[in-house]
């Protein structure tokens, strides 16, 4: 994907959010290769805690960022550690959060779904503009469809924006949105997209860190690994056909999400080509 002129193209790689995972060294290359113009989305491991998606985020809201750190309910003790986490990223200017329930099986307290978390920032008088919640175009690996899909109309009242997973099938991601639409569901939508990432150094990563704690996340995802390893998905055919969603305003598709799996150089070179801008950009310029 080089040079794209299509508008609404243009538009979703211009706003497109990267997401990326709180390794050591993720810092120092986001910096080093993304531009403060892109908002960055932290994720939460339990194999790491919720205290490295913090600090992560902390660090790159001091360094210019647009940081969206996830809140995963299953990992936060109750209310009384929820109100710490919101006066902390408040006073780092984090006006945006995402908030799933998380992989951790065993929940750290009191809370077992992201609605619990979600009441609670309600109570505490909404303390982010922007609150996203996930979608699922795909089958989750233990949670039927319709449950899925209820889930989201019972939260669409306290957030702001739906996240959609990883899904490399551009026909059921069409007729996942056009199937939440006809429920009522009209919450903004970000669609995830997986970026065009190395699949050897995929596959290294998720040795060493062990995506949702990557290995486990792919395990429960067949599909996905399968799809990851192989050779015919292709991010640009997709971010074309998401494209067309997004030129249909009924649909509310207003963003990407790109899934980096930390390789934020590779997915930022080929974002920059997409949109004919130089291979590298200028060191002085940090936004």
């Amino acid at each position: 994907m080089t040079g794209v002129t299509d508008p609404t193209t243009r538009r979703l790689l211009t706003g497109a959010r990267y997401e990326v995972l709180p390794t050591a060294s993720i810092l120092d290359q986001v910096r080093e290769h993304v531009p403060t113009s892109v908002t960055v989305s932290v994720t939460a491991s339990p194999g790491k805690g919720l205290g490295a998606t913090l600090d992560l985020a902390g660090e790159l809201a001091r360094a210019g960022y647009d940081v969206v750190p996830h809140l995963a309910a299953r990992m936060i003790s109750g209310r009384a550690e929820l109100a710490a986490i919101v006066e902390r990223l408040r006073e780092q200017g984090v006006r945006r959060v995402f908030v799933p329930a998380g992989d951790a099986q065993v929940p750290a307290g009191d809370y077992v779904q992201s609605l619990d978390v979600l009441h609670d920032l309600r109570e505490m008088g909404d303390p982010f503009p922007e609150v996203s919640i996930t979608g699922y175009p795909e089958s989750h690996p233990f949670i039927e469809d319709d449950v899925v899909v209820q889930a989201m109309w019972d939260k669409r009242l306290h957030a702001t924006h739906v996240v959609s997973n990883m899904t490399f099938d551009p026909d059921l991601l069409a007729a996942w949105v056009q199937r939440i639409r006809r429920r009522g569901v009209t919450l903004p939508l970000l669609v995830g997209v997986p970026g065009p990432v190395e699949r050897t150094k995929l596959l290294a990563m998720g040795t060493r860190i062990g995506v949702g704690d990557s290995l486990r996340f792919l395990r429960k995802q067949r599909r996905v690994m399968t799809r990851v390893v192989g050779t015919g998905f292709s991010t640009d055919r997709f971010v074309a056909r998401v494209a067309g969603l997004a030129a249909e305003p009924a649909l509310g598709v207003v963003g990407l999400h790109l899934y980096t799996f930390n390789q934020v150089a590779v997915v930022e070179a080929w974002r920059r080509a997409a949109l004919g801008e130089p291979a590298e950009r200028p060191s002085a310029a940090h936004g």
